[in-house]
């Protein structure tokens, strides 16, 4: 019998219990800088549609970088008013 879908895929990595919010967005943030770093670099070595597709997902990562550094702002903020 043939299964109507996959089974999911192994995790190979989790995140431990117990990691404060601030201390995740942080390595977050760190996580994000260097994918951009890297895909910043791999497009500067491409050409044409395929650098463009590249720095657009670079793009992607600055994005969630701004949104990361948002909500981290505002977690310092809300311990701070705690």
């Amino acid at each position: 019998m043939i299964k109507p879908t996959p089974n999911p895929p192994i995790r190979l990595f989790t995140v431990a219990d117990g990691i404060s919010t601030e201390d995740l967005l942080v390595n977050l943030s760190e996580t994000l800088a260097s994918a951009n770093a890297l895909s910043c670099d791999l497009a500067f070595d491409l050409e044409g549609a395929k650098r463009e597709e590249l720095l657009g997902v670079a793009q992607l990562i600055e994005l969630a970088q701004l949104l990361a550094d948002r909500v981290h702002d505002g977690v310092g903020h809300t311990t701070a008013a705690a």
